[in-house]
């Protein structure tokens, strides 16, 4: 397979990972350091189920990686780098007139919150 063939797979099959909005809110949380699946359940809002169900995903894909310590399992994200990547691709967003501003504020806070 032609090298730029092999990078543009690899690459979307990494976008498709991330396309999901959890998995950016796991990204960003993970950003500071570890986390157990609870507090991540808390923080993003949703079922312990699901979000094992995301963490799988991006364990599998090798993006985070887990700790076990008795019966707690902690997870970080193997390549830091990828959350401040992240948050480059906020200058990315361009919002449509009806929401312009509202859009606006959220990716100021997002970045002053990921930052």
């Amino acid at each position: 397979m032609p090298y730029r063939m092999l990078v543009t797979k690899e690459l979307s099959e990494l976008l498709g990972v991330l396309a999901h909005p959890c998995r950016l809110r796991i990204v960003e949380e993970l950003r500071a350091g570890e986390k157990d699946v609870n507090a991540l359940s808390e923080t993003i809002g949703i079922a312990h189920s699901g979000m094992s169900q995301h963490l799988s995903i991006l364990r599998a894909h090798k993006l985070v990686a887990e700790r076990r310590q008795g019966r707690n399992v902690f997870y970080h994200l193997r390549y830091p780098g990828l959350a401040s990547w992240l948050l480059e691709g906020l200058e990315f967003i361009t919002p449509d007139a009806d929401n312009f501003q509202q859009l606006r504020s959220a990716v100021r806070k997002a970045k002053k919150a990921w930052s």
